[in-house]
């Protein structure tokens, strides 16, 4: 590890993950306090150790990204978990993932989890096709059964990794089987809204024993897209931009122009459907925003 890096914080003290692999608690050197706005988990710092155990944290270096919600930094990855079923994927959902994930600066990860609770995943293989051949690294896991886990562990090696998506996907079960031990909060779904409770109540980076850090954070329900102007959009969808080079008009918005390189691949079936309407659904509430 290239950095110190705050792991957790409590009342004003914070745990420190030195670049030799020690954690020490330390407190922020009066001067910080005064001149930070906040400390995230996340942050990489420069500290003075005391002891083993306790440091003071002499400076909070540039941060390469800060996510809000959850409050951290730093960040290289974002591992979106969506369930095969109970509950059901939803796909505008994903997407609005993916483009808030690229927007932040991290790269994301697609993780269909719960494979062991459907006879046949044939039926989702279309669609998740769709974003592997957009470009988007695509696991397939069951935390029951253990399948995808090696994978999985492949993808947070040696990465700092936030895992995101709706409650109820099994987020915490996953991390759960990825590093035994943990024993994370597992919440039941509620039988009437379909929907899990949160398990999580704090944000803090989970050490791996095979490399790397993650954030077992509370599962998301809605996210904004304020911030992201309308001809930014297509940016955060791999295969319209790079469509969109061969449109007639520089600037094309992939709607109602004439010679939309984009929607003739929709219309001939090379650009997926589905992602082109949740592409419009997205577009037109950035629009209203303005």
């Amino acid at each position: 590890m290239q950095n110190n890096i705050i792991v957790r914080g409590i009342g004003g003290f914070y745990d420190v993950l030195t670049r030799d692999a020690k954690v020490i608690r330390c407190k922020l050197r009066g001067r910080l306090r005064l001149t930070m706005d906040r400390v995230l988990v996340g942050d990489w710092v420069e500290v003075t150790p005391l002891n083993d155990e306790e440091g003071v944290i002499e400076e909070i270096l540039p941060r390469k990204n800060e996510l809000v919600r959850p409050a951290i930094a730093n960040v290289d990855q974002a591992v979106v978990v969506l369930a095969c079923s109970d509950p059901k994927p939803d796909w505008l959902f994903l997407d609005r993932l993916l483009v808030l994930i690229e927007a932040n600066g991290l790269e994301p990860v697609i993780c269909f989890n719960k494979s062991d609770l459907i006879d046949e995943i044939e039926g989702y293989l279309d669609i998740i096709e769709i974003y592997r051949a957009a470009g988007y690294p695509v696991v397939i896991t069951s935390a029951a059964a253990g399948e995808g886990i090696e994978e999985l562990r492949t993808l947070l090696k040696d990465r700092v990794s936030t895992f995101a998506g709706p409650s109820g996907v099994g987020k915490s079960s996953l991390l759960n089987k990825i590093e035994s031990g943990l024993e994370l909060a597992v919440g039941a779904i509620s039988a009437k809204l379909r929907r899990g409770k949160h398990t999580t109540r704090q944000v803090e980076l989970i050490q791996l024993s095979f490399g790397g850090l993650v954030a077992d954070t509370p599962g998301f329900s809605q996210l904004s897209l304020t911030g992201i102007k309308p001809q930014e959009l297509q940016q955060y969808f791999p295969e319209f931009y790079e469509a969109s080079f061969d449109c007639k008009f520089r600037g094309c918005m992939h709607v109602k122009e004439p010679d939309c390189a984009v929607t003739e691949l929709v219309n001939s079936g090379k650009i997926s459907k589905l992602r082109y309407q949740n592409y419009l659904t997205l577009l037109e509430e950035i629009e209203q925003m303005r």
